[in-house]
């Protein structure tokens, strides 16, 4: 019985054309058994042998039957819905496919997986930092995408790729050789002490003064300011406890989560203006466990 080539393993010989040729298992089909060779090419042995060492070495660390299989574009897809979908909020999640579909794959997500380069990537946030943008109104202002835009993306992609390396469809991740856009610091923008009083008149018109004089007493989150319940303040103490955040689910409906980091659970005090308009707030709606509604979780968008 015939001695079965281990994976990697490879010759070199001389062609007629001149040339030196180096083939090597590249490991065996699952449905026929059949070895997979592969070969390399060089005009010297000495260059054939170096690119020999280097495809074994790969052929010992990818798995040639499935890395084949994918270009970017369906690689990115199969990682966002078995990786990253199931383990993301929904908001992030949304980020991500729009990312893939909108911008990655209509340019570079034809390349095979395998054959990808840092430099396809480097090309690629060129491209959408100049012309990224979709919508024709937001064109004739930036035709490009920003740099935190750009940044978010390198690295949705550098978490797929080095899925990619796990499952041993490629050798290393080429995201790794690219120089990602800074995300330059802005300086905080404040409300001016001179229009505080617009603000809050503003606010009691609408009928919502406890909740917008609560945020301009605290700084709370958007999310944390909504995701409040009558139990996370303390009246004697005057503190509220911020331990989770509004958010969507996966069907895109208003949903309660911890927050992102550990960081984020605190208690904040507040001055006792700020308590004596909550209670007086929730005397109106006594069996209403939400702090800044009448009576269910209120959208982040009617808060904005």
């Amino acid at each position: 019985m015939a001695k079965k080539r281990a994976n990697g393993e490879g010759n070199i010989r001389k062609r007629k054309d001149g040339r030196w040729e180096g083939r090597y298992t590249a490991g065996y089909d699952e449905k026929t058994g059949k070895r997979i060779t592969k070969s390399v090419l060089g005009k010297t042995q000495a260059e054939v042998k170096e690119k020999l060492a280097k495809a074994v070495a790969e052929a010992e660390s990818v798995d040639v039957r499935r890395a084949d299989e994918y270009t970017l574009g369906t690689w990115l897809q199969t990682w966002y819905e078995l990786y990253a979908k199931p383990h993301l909020r929904f908001s992030t999640a949304e980020y991500y496919r729009r990312g893939i579909e909108l911008h990655i794959t209509p340019r570079i997500g034809d390349i095979p997986l395998k054959k990808l380069t840092g430099r396809d990537l480097q090309g690629l946030y060129k491209d959408l930092r100049e012309h990224g943008r979709l919508r024709e109104a937001q064109k004739g202002k930036q035709p490009g995408l920003s740099d935190s835009t750009i940044r978010g993306i390198h690295t949705m992609l550098h978490n797929a790729l080095d899925r990619a390396v796990k499952e041993r469809l490629i050798v290393r991740n080429p995201a790794d050789d690219c120089v990602p856009p800074k995300i330059p610091k802005h300086e905080m923008r404040i409300l001016p002490p001179e229009q505080i009083k617009s603000y809050l008149t503003a606010a009691d018109q609408r009928g919502v003064l406890p909740m917008f004089y609560l945020e301009l007493v605290s700084g709370l989150r958007k999310g944390e300011l909504v995701a409040l319940q009558w139990s996370d303040l303390d009246i004697e103490n005057k503190t509220i406890s911020v331990s989770k955040q509004a958010g969507r689910n996966n069907a895109g409906e208003p949903d309660i989560t911890r927050p992102k980091t550990e960081n984020s659970i605190r208690k904040i005090s507040i001055p006792q203006e700020a308590v004596d308009l909550l209670v007086a707030e929730h005397q109106k709606y006594p069996n209403n466990p939400w702090l800044n509604s009448d009576k269910e979780l209120i959208h982040l968008s009617t808060v904005s």
